[in-house]
């Protein structure tokens, strides 16, 4: 008899300890929002640069659009973390083009025609293409972030990226850097960048690059930058 009185006090105390969590009146500072998922809501476009008959930059075996995407499914798997929807412009060794499509040029044009067309979707919220550099010299070197100044909140999304990529890579002083002359960028109704990650011109950026814990830092830092710029984070002045 005693066991069944404490079992039903035992209950009811139960009772009262959910009614009063169910009843409890939140405050403003810690609403049911507030425990949302920071990029809860927010649909990114994350684009890896080249693919399939389209190797991109390289070295030997050594191609830009594996490295792309490789990077570019690690930020994934960081902003789906966060809670944001991701769309890819490419998830496998492909390009976009029609498959009907013939000769490398034009292949090219269509492929970019519809990575710009996947970007201005009116769904999206920001997108960042991701490509690495290569020139004739082997001495330059560095990550950096690219914009188009005609959206105002271009400069302030690569600030923050840059940023991030200065402090956690600890190889490069490159500032983000306006610049009109590359497609996407130049025609996209949507905020974003690109990120060049780094040179594979250059022999010690290149072997970093083609290891996977540099890459998560690379990827790490992209991630950091994309959720300070959602955030709400005030533009960044950007120092030597």
């Amino acid at each position: 008899m005693l066991n069944s009185r404490l079992k039903i006090i035992l209950f009811s105390a139960g009772l009262l300890v959910l009614f009063l969590i169910l009843q409890y009146d939140f405050t403003e500072n810690d609403s049911w929002e507030s425990w949302n998922l920071p990029l809860s809501g927010k649909i990114i476009l994350l684009d890896a640069g080249h693919g399939g008959p389209d190797g991109g930059a390289g070295s030997g075996k050594t191609l830009e659009k594996d490295i792309a995407l490789s990077i570019t499914l690690m930020v994934r798997d960081y902003l789906q973390e966060q809670g944001a929807l991701v769309v890819m412009t490419r998830e496998t060794d492909t390009d976009l083009a029609d498959p009907d499509t013939r000769g490398y040029s034009r292949r090219k044009v269509e492929d970019l025609k519809k990575r710009l067309q996947m970007i201005n979707n009116k769904e999206n919220d920001f997108f960042v293409s991701i490509h690495l550099n290569a020139i004739p010299s082997s001495r330059w070197s560095g990550a950096q972030t690219f914009y188009a100044p005609h959206h105002k909140e271009n400069a302030r999304a690569a600030k923050f990226i840059q940023d991030e990529l200065r402090k956690n890579l600890e190889n490069t002083h490159r500032k983000a850097k306006p610049i009109n002359e590359v497609y996407i960028l130049k025609h996209a109704k949507k905020p974003g960048v690109l990120v060049e990650v780094g040179f594979l011109s250059n022999p010690t950026e290149r072997e970093n690059l083609k290891k996977k814990e540099y890459q998560e830092k690379v990827a790490a830092s992209i991630y950091k930058g994309i959720l300070r710029y959602f955030t709400n984070e005030k533009e960044l002045k950007e120092t030597d």
